[in-house]
């Protein structure tokens, strides 16, 4: 997401190589990310002077992969400072100077923005055109809603005031906004009184990985709540959405770019706002198409119709363009890989460089979604012993036949347990689910059937069994229908409490 932000508001990028390392996955989105909004790209070849450093085999790969010119590749050493200097003059040389004209008429493109909890919101702007100063007024072509400016400067590299942003320039502004909804990502500020057509800005990241976020103490819901936004604050890609649970209680379900990011908003909960949380399994959107021809996005598995539903007519699920760079010796098991998660259409597979000792492989393929926010990373990794590489991008929705599993414990349905699967993996998720809830529950005094139920049936079942008294302990002699007539009282017993 950041990447996006900053490419918004550049004429021209550094595309840094590892010179050990060579090209991986993120490298290439990266690249064509730039190509796109027609940045001026200078290659460098960074850590030359390393023992590992293979500069000829990763120039070809360059060459090779984005048809780069060898000669226009600058090598560099960051660790010696060798060849930094003649960065700086090629950065000057090469990138081309921004566009704008001072005396045109104010445009800045907002492209990122924080929360300050003393100055409000500071928001950083891409001046296209014009000149914008202390004391301006000006007016987002957003919202329509209108601003002073209180402070402006640019970041060098902290905020440093400046009096004035001219066009070409990146800074900040401090304008007395207060809620951090009103800074659109995107957005075209103009001088109140001068209105202009907006900028093209820039499509921002949505969230594509959904889970329901509840506190172990449902007490302890109003300090979670605030806690999260607060985080948010800082973090305006996770969007925020109540929802309520009748096992787990309030809760809030919210959306992250990948499990990634999920993961490090967890622990940013955990570990600054000592917050004790209890995450559901990640989910991603859902496209239902009705018969009267809407159509409407689930991310919360209890939302997702039943089967056999008659205002259904197909349900999509969100596909991703992958790219794995590996060994060559590992492209037998990516593919492999690839295809136990449902890839399809393994449409360009290429050598990187032409050494037939280190030979690198590039594999793309089509992946569902779905199939790559649980473990598929870590199966990559573990399949390819650590040297494979993976990225990958929104490739649209296609229809599927993913069902809503939901798991019944003690003939009750948990509603924070339901998860939707695809129909070929129904059995297996099913199985795998109802053994990790049987070693997690701790045992009652009666037996608890664990259900998996998909469409209605039955999928899979494990059963706790009860932690009951020996009621024979005491009997000594006489006849075995005394162990036997206590037992079944003990069993009558039993069965009356689980009914209750």
């Amino acid at each position: 997401m950041n990447q996006g932000r900053s490419q918004a508001a550049c004429q021209g990028a550094l595309l840094l190589i590892d010179s050990t390392q060579g090209i991986q996955a993120q490298t290439i989105s990266v690249y064509h990310s730039a190509k796109e909004r027609g940045l001026k790209i200078i290659p460098i070849l960074n850590k030359i002077d390393l023992p590992a450093a293979d500069v000829d085999r990763v120039t070809n790969q360059l060459e090779t992969t984005f048809g780069i010119d060898p000669s226009e590749i600058l090598h560099v050493s960051a660790k010696t400072g060798f060849g930094v200097d003649g960065v700086l003059q090629e950065i000057v040389r090469r990138i081309p100077p921004p566009p704008g004209r001072i005396s045109a008429p104010l445009r800045a493109l907002l492209f990122d923005s924080f929360f300050d909890h003393y100055r409000g919101v500071i928001m950083l702007l891409s001046i296209e055109s014009g000149v914008l100063k202390k004391g301006d007024r000006i007016m987002s072509i957003h919202t329509s809603k209108k601003y002073e400016i209180l402070d402006i400067g640019v970041m060098h590299p902290g905020e440093t005031p400046t009096g004035s942003l001219r066009a070409g320039q990146v800074g900040y502004i401090v304008c007395n906004m207060k809620d951090p909804t009103e800074a659109h990502i995107g957005d075209t500020f103009h001088l109140v009184g001068k209105p202009m057509e907006p900028l093209i800005g820039f499509l921002p990241n949505k969230p594509m990985v959904f889970a329901g976020v509840f506190p172990f103490d449902t007490s302890e819901f109003p300090r979670l709540e605030e806690s999260i936004k607060r985080l948010t604050l800082t973090d305006r890609s996770v969007t925020v959405q109540r929802e309520s649970s009748t096992a787990l209680g309030q809760g809030c379900r919210l959306g992250f770019l990948g499990t990634l990011h999920m993961d490090v908003f967890r622990q940013r909960l955990e570990d600054e706002y000592d917050a004790n949380v209890l995450i559901t399994a990640p989910t991603v959107p859902y496209k239902v198409i009705y018969r009267n021809g809407t159509e409407s996005v689930i991310r919360n598995p209890t939302e997702f119709p039943d089967h056999g539903d008659p205002k259904v007519v197909e349900i999509q699920e969100p596909y991703v363009k992958g790219t794995i760079i590996v060994p060559q010796e590992y492209v037998g098991g990516m593919m492999e890989l690839c295809s136990e998660h449902r890839g399809e259409d393994f449409s360009d597979i290429r050598y990187l460089d032409s050494s037939t000792a280190s030979a690198r492989v590039l594999l793309e393929c089509r992946l569902p979604l779905g199939e790559i926010v649980t473990d598929f990373f870590e199966k990559l990794k573990g399949r390819s012993s650590g040297f494979a590489s993976f990225d990958y991008e929104e490739d649209g929705y296609e229809r599927s036949s993913v069902h809503k599993m939901t798991f019944l414990l003690n003939n009750s349905p948990v509603d924070a347990l339901a998860m939707i699967v695809h129909q070929s993996a129904h059995e297996s998720v099913g199985r795998n689910w109802a053994l990790k809830l049987k070693e997690v529950i701790p045992r009652q005094v009666f037996e608890v059937p664990i259900q998996a139920v998909v469409k209605g049936k039955v999928v899979a079942r494990e059963t706790i069994s009860a932690m009951r008294k020996d009621v024979t302990a005491g009997l000594y002699g006489g006849h075995f229908e005394r162990k036997a007539s206590a037992i079944k009282d003990q069993y009558s017993v039993m069965t009356e409490m689980a009914s209750s």
